[in-house]
């Protein structure tokens, strides 16, 4: 068994993270980390997980028995809080990392971490011992795009309106994640500012080095739980049927990214660890329709993703994840 510890282990993404985690036939979850529950019942915060375990919070870092009786660490602090944490906390180069925060994505301060998207860095993050985890709508644009980046056909601006969950802004209340705020409504926030941009644009560039377009993002909150639907329009001169021949060989081995024909909805991917994309032409533009589960795909579920391929595992080991689909 894989002995795993979790650092930060209150909020959404390690609760999923950990659903996940206590199903997985190779894991064994050595501590969960939290210094505002210590001693507390995991399952008492994260109700989902009642009958699930009995595992309580612990404040001990390094962990009872010391770095040496884990494999593997999962970074689910706050964003600036996993560099602070590695910077004070000498974890042996044994035990393999997967960071959730922002802190390690960026090429000029990633160091010796790869970048945790699958369907781009697949070979290195099965080499890596650092893997820095996408971020939720860096990953749902980002497989939008790539395919076209890849065969250097984005030839103009990338547009970009994405819908997120109202997970994605974190278990802390806000005045923004209020039910009586954010019920039957929605508002634009960070518009061409977001911080998923440098990202997505390290990746872009990095497939089609003399790509010059912007990518013109507009994040907007959604009134519902989970998941994200990012709707993408470029100018391509493919036909429909060319550019999905283009995406389906691009990810013919991806284990979660699927081409379909039929225009998708959230309730297709929510509670899976799939990106679901559809293609349609209009004119000279083409739409790329991306969803996602923003907890899922877009963190927790990825970040097992990586940890089975850092692990020599099948990609698809315990992330057999469906969708309800009502």
């Amino acid at each position: 068994m894989i002995k795993t510890g979790i650092i930060g282990g209150a909020g959404y993404t390690a609760g999923e993270l950990l659903r996940i985690l206590i199903n997985h036939p190779d894991v064994e979850i050595a501590f969960v980390h939290s210094t505002s529950n210590a001693g507390n019942k995991i399952a008492d915060l994260h109700g989902g997980l009642v009958g699930e375990t009995d595992l309580t919070f612990t404040d001990l870092t390094p962990p009872q028995g010391g770095w040496e009786a884990i494999d593997a660490l999962f970074l689910c602090s706050a964003h600036g809080d996993s560099r602070k944490f590695l910077e004070t906390h000498p974890v042996p180069p044994r035990v393999k990392i997967i960071d959730l925060s922002t802190d390690y994505r960026h090429q000029k301060t990633a160091g010796d971490f790869v970048y945790g998207l699958p369907e781009l860095n697949g070979t290195q993050i099965g080499k890596a011992a650092h893997v820095a985890n996408p971020g939720c709508f860096a990953t749902a644009i980002q497989l939008a795009l790539l395919p076209l980046a890849a065969s250097q056909m984005i030839t103009g601006e990338m547009h970009v309106h994405a819908i997120t969950g109202a997970t994605g802004a974190g278990v802390k209340p806000g005045a923004t994640t209020h039910f009586s705020w954010r019920d039957n409504n929605l508002s634009a926030y960070k518009a061409f500012e977001h911080q998923h941009l440098p990202e997505i644009n390290e990746s872009l560039h990095r497939l089609q080095p003399e790509l010059t377009s912007s990518l013109n993002f507009i994040p907007v909150r959604g009134n519902f739980s989970r998941g994200i639907f990012a709707s993408v329009y470029t100018d391509c001169d493919l036909s429909t049927e060319e550019a999905n021949a283009l995406y389906n060989e691009f990810y013919k081995d991806a284990a979660f990214t699927f081409v379909t024909g039929k225009n998708p909805d959230l309730k297709q991917v929510v509670n899976t660890n799939k990106c679901v994309l559809y293609l349609e032409k209009f004119g000279n533009k083409l739409l790329i329709i991306s969803v996602i589960d923003n907890l899922l795909k877009g963190a927790s579920g990825q970040a097992v993703q990586n940890f089975n391929l850092m692990f020599g595992l099948d990609e698809k080991t315990g992330l057999r994840l469906k969708a309800s689909g009502f």
